[in-house]
């Protein structure tokens, strides 16, 4: 394939993940983790604005009703950046001091799926997968994960996809997904990415099916099929991409995020944190879905 990498946003991000593409204001929506940073990208402008949510940001997804609804340090929030507005979810985890939100995104339904992280580097997997409903309610659905990673849903809404990140089990899983009940089940092995150079982080699919995997550490992206296999590898530029996600007026530019922490040489990874752009790829993305709340 004849696709371009381009440096969309050069913002240097100690965390950048979480990204989300809203087909309704055509921006790319995106986190700096450790920062506690939202950011909103426009494309067509290259504007990228800053919000500081003052606490760490796992992820986020726009509402329905407007604004944000937030996976922070101290749980669930809805957020209005343009205001400065919040309101105060949920906290399921203000038990655990050490754990804070991570990877997510919304199914179909418009349902909000979310993991949780314990300390990097604990010997007790302390991450749990929640669902987060339209009514507000919150449940937890599967726990013991050290790095709760590669939240995705199949284009039909019926296979979900996550993954834990940890060193020593690097696998992404995939489930059947009652989309009526939201409901996953009969969980199996996806990919062990012990076969590939890097870790599974982030997550997303496009509209053939195919899951495309942000293999950090390990300076490349995958395209993987519905069957688990590796179609293509994108060398990337820095050593840690994050999160890949579609999006444009046509969903068909990949954005990838990326962190720089623990960068070695800074000169030679000099834009390691910062959001890339895929052109040419010759494959669009699914829109994602709001957050029905």
């Amino acid at each position: 394939m004849g696709y371009q990498i381009e440096l969309a946003a050069a913002t240097r991000s100690k965390l950048g993940e979480g990204a989300v593409w809203d087909v309704g204001d055509q921006r790319l929506w995106w986190v700096d983790i450790i920062a506690g940073l939202i950011h909103r990208f426009d494309p067509v402008s290259g504007l990228n604005e800053t919000f500081d949510f003052g606490e760490p940001v796992g992820c986020i997804a726009r509402r329905d009703l407007g604004g944000l609804v937030v996976a922070a340090k101290s749980g669930f929030w809805l957020f209005d950046p343009d205001t400065g507005h919040r309101a105060l979810v949920a906290s399921p985890e203000a038990h655990l001091p050490d754990n804070r939100f991570n990877d997510g995104c919304t199914d179909r339904q418009g349902r909000f799926w979310v993991g949780s992280v314990g300390k990097i580097g604990d010997a007790i997997p302390a991450g749990t997968f929640y669902r987060l409903d339209a009514d507000l309610n919150l449940l937890a659905w599967r726990d013991a994960i050290f790095m709760t990673n590669g939240l995705a849903f199949s284009p039909d809404g019926r296979r979900m996809y996550f993954a834990d990140s940890n060193p020593d089990v690097q696998t992404i899983w995939a489930c059947d997904y009652d989309a009526c009940t939201g409901t996953p089940g009969n969980d199996r092995v996806f990919l062990d990415t012990r076969t590939v150079a890097g870790r599974p982080d982030g997550g997303t699919v496009d509209a053939d099916g195919c899951y495309w995997m942000a293999g950090v550490s390990g300076w490349q992206i995958y395209r993987i099929s519905p069957d688990g296999d590796v179609l293509l590898t994108i060398d990337m530029p820095i050593q840690n991409p994050t999160k890949p996600q579609f999006g444009g007026a046509d969903l068909d530019v990949l954005f990838v995020t990326s962190h720089s922490q623990g960068m070695t040489d800074a000169q030679k990874q000099s834009e390691a944190g910062s959001l890339f752009a895929i052109t040419g790829l010759g494959v669009k993305g699914v829109p994602q879905v709001r957050f029905a709340g």
